[in-house]
């Protein structure tokens, strides 16, 4: 009577792989004859059953020594049950790998007299592996002698081949997950650093994505336009953003209007200045940023510097540059300029233009007695209040000690002899009082007027000049006219005042 038991073993058979391993090989065994066999009964209906199985069928002796094998060994492995049974069943057909932990479990089944069952590889005769299920059950008689063991092997290749397939796609998706992480992390990252970087530098940047919602906007944004670090802005509507900033502007209808104008251009706008009530100048421009395929837009990107203290530093460069610093007049070198600039005007549109060429009478005994500081308060109050009698067109300006001029454009010569009444009239009602005694001043006064006199810059100031000279000549606190350039007389006036 065949007692057969059975249970899934595979998985502990797997865990005792590694000591398995180190066990040493059976060798080559060959057919022998067992010392008692099972009832014919038993033996005759094994044998049929094992002819109708599927898989190979094998039974061995009590030494684990195999005697029979079925003939599915031909149609399985292509080799004869002769030549199974007389090379060894497991030399025969067990890959090279597999065959030491063959032996082992055999040997393990025969001495422990419990069922196990593992995977394995066989070898054809052509060479090829085909994955088994090996099944080994021990066989006893009625005594519960035990007689032998009977294997059984079924082809599970396709099982396997699916498995392996699926462990591919398995490691793919795993690849493709970890490649997908690694990528999302470096994003991150760059978005991490990218974000750092923004947030330092002093321009306030905001993205905006094509339906006008904010991305993305940096520290100085928020401290440019005065708003609290932590209000979130992310998703929010252009035209809200928009009333938010707009109480700030000194002109909010201005530059709504001018931002609604940038909206409509698809290349970038023009560096514009955005003046503040609290009188801050903000430098704005935006440009259009092209998608990641170099096809389409993906928004705007607006940015925005304070420019109040550069532009408060340029004007101070310049009021050094044009600016007498003890009067606050334009210089000699600002005068200049703009006597080239009247001049090449006056040519085009057939206009004239004055000039005043001014010398202070008495000043010079001034200075020397009573010390630079009181010629410096004459200097200063006479630029205001001469200032103050020359109209909005009339530039005013000193050109070094107590020398003045001043440029008149469109200029007549009745219109000249006014103002040359005006500003020495004042200039000798100037009363001063130094180390208890009363000092006044007065002027001489030379008119030019190009091209009447002269078309050249430095021949029109040449004949103020000489025009200043004579009426100074003639005891000062006085104005002449310069000669014409074709030499005719000078034009005579009383003194002033």
């Amino acid at each position: 009577m065949l007692g057969l038991a059975g249970g899934g073993y595979l998985l502990a058979l797997r865990r005792e792989l590694a000591s398995l391993r180190s066990r040493a090989p059976d060798g080559p065994v060959r057919p022998v004859a067992i010392e008692a066999e099972p009832p014919e009964d038993d033996r005759t209906r094994y044998f049929r059953q094992a002819e109708a199985a599927d898989g190979i069928e094998g039974w061995s002796d009590q030494d684990g020594r195999f005697f029979h094998v079925s003939h599915a060994v031909e149609l399985v492995a292509g080799y004869t049950c002769e030549e199974v049974l007389a090379g060894g069943l497991i030399d025969t057909l067990v890959y090279d790998r597999d065959q030491r932990y063959c032996r082992e479990l055999v040997q393990r089944v025969m001495q422990g007299g419990m069922p196990a069952q593992c995977e394995l590889r066989v070898i054809t005769r052509a060479g090829a592996q085909i994955w088994m299920a090996c099944r080994l059950l021990p066989i006893r008689n009625e005594a519960e002698r035990l007689l032998g063991l009977r294997l059984s092997m079924t082809d599970i290749q396709a099982r396997k081949e699916a498995e392996y397939k699926l462990l591919e796609t398995v490691a793919a998706l795993r690849r493709a997950q970890a490649l997908s992480e690694h990528y999302l992390r470096r994003s991150n990252e760059e978005r991490s650093r990218l974000s750092a970087l923004l947030d330092v530098v002093r321009m306030g940047i905001l993205f905006m994505d094509n339906d006008r919602r904010v991305v993305y906007c940096n520290r100085a944004f928020y401290d440019i336009w005065s708003l609290p670090a932590g209000e979130a802005f992310v998703g929010v509507r252009d035209v809200v953003l928009q009333q938010r900033v707009s109480q700030l502007l000194a002109d909010p209808a201005g530059y709504l209007q001018h931002v609604a104008g940038v909206l409509q251009l698809s290349e970038p706008s023009e560096a514009v200045e955005i003046r503040f009530k609290d009188e801050r100048v903000v430098r704005e421009f935006s440009r259009i940023v092209p998608g990641p395929d170099g096809e389409g837009t993906i928004g705007r990107i607006w940015v925005f510097e304070d420019v109040t203290e550069q532009l408060q530093v340029a004007d101070q460069l310049m009021r050094l540059a044009e600016r007498d610093p003890l009067t606050s007049l334009f210089n000699r070198r600002r005068f200049h300029e703009e006597l080239e600039r009247m001049l090449a005007d006056g040519r085009r549109q057939g206009e004239s233009v004055g000039l005043l060429a001014i010398d202070l009478d008495g000043f010079k005994p001034v200075n020397d007695r009573y010390g630079h500081q009181a010629g410096d308060e004459v200097l200063v109050r006479l630029a205001t209040d001469v200032g103050a009698v020359i109209r909005r067109n009339e530039m005013f300006f000193r050109l070094g000690g107590d020398e003045f001029a001043i440029l008149v454009p469109s200029a007549g010569a009745q219109e000249l002899a006014e103002l040359a009444r005006r500003v020495g009239t004042t200039i000798a009602g100037l009363r001063f009082s130094f180390g208890a005694e009363a000092v006044s001043v007065s002027a001489s006064i030379g008119i030019a007027l190009g091209p009447r006199h002269e078309n050249d810059s430095e021949r029109l100031i040449g004949a103020a000049d000489r025009a200043m000279y004579l009426a100074k000549a003639m005891g000062g606190n006085c104005w002449e006219f310069a000669r014409d350039a074709g030499g005719a007389e000078l034009d005579r006036t009383p003194p002033a005042g």
